[in-house]
């Protein structure tokens, strides 16, 4: 036996399921925004596979160096960030 429903509730039903469905757009492109915001700010670091320390989230790949090359720019971090100071009209920043 079938049984009939109305027009109307029809209607309404399909209206509350499209202000679910666009809550649920509007969290969703919140979260998904929040997460590339956080991605974007993060800098991690990862031994990679030959032994060299990765540092991912400057930019599109990792800058991976030895264990001596960190130290040896360690050494020259006051040097660079002098050598960036006096070149800062020269130099361009992304974003």
């Amino acid at each position: 036996m079938t049984k009939l429903v109305k027009k109307s509730d029809v209607v309404e039903t399909l209206v509350e399921q499209d202000e679910e469905h666009v809550d649920e757009l509007a969290r969703l492109r919140a979260e998904n925004a929040a997460l590339k915001a956080q991605a974007s700010r993060s800098v991690t670091f990862k031994v990679s596979t030959k032994g060299g320390v990765s540092v991912y989230g400057l930019g599109r790949f990792p800058l991976t160096l030895y264990k001596e090359q960190w130290e040896k720019l360690n050494d020259v971090i006051i040097d660079v960030m002098a050598f960036i100071n006096s070149h800062a009209k020269e130099l361009k920043t992304r974003g």
